[in-house]
């Protein structure tokens, strides 16, 4: 399923709806680099994304990178617990299946 670069005011709303256990790179060779370096505290990089269904799905690390833990946090290119946020569920599947994890 196609998906773009989403605008951030589709991010009101969303919530936690699933994680990937997947690598920085498989990320980046997905959906290219991230659209934002997080907000300088909890989140280290962040894709927003808009899937061709309508559906809005957000990739995020949480409170694991160097923002929130300083120099003991993951470096952005060894995390691999991200979480997918959404307004349903389906922003879990389109992120899982683009991933070919599902």
């Amino acid at each position: 399923m196609q998906h773009i670069k989403a605008d951030e005011s589709l991010l009101n709303g969303t919530s936690l709806q699933g994680h990937a256990h997947t690598t920085y790179s498989k990320l980046v060779d997905t959906f290219g680099l991230p659209h934002s370096d997080g907000d300088g505290y909890k989140v280290d990089a962040e894709w927003v994304l808009l899937f061709s269904d309508g559906t809005v799905a957000t990739i995020y690390n949480y409170k694991d990178g160097k923002n929130y833990e300083g120099e003991n946090g993951l470096a952005v290119e060894d995390i691999t617990d991200w979480h997918i946020g959404g307004n349903d569920w389906k922003a879990g599947q389109r992120v899982m299946s683009a991933l070919g994890i599902i």
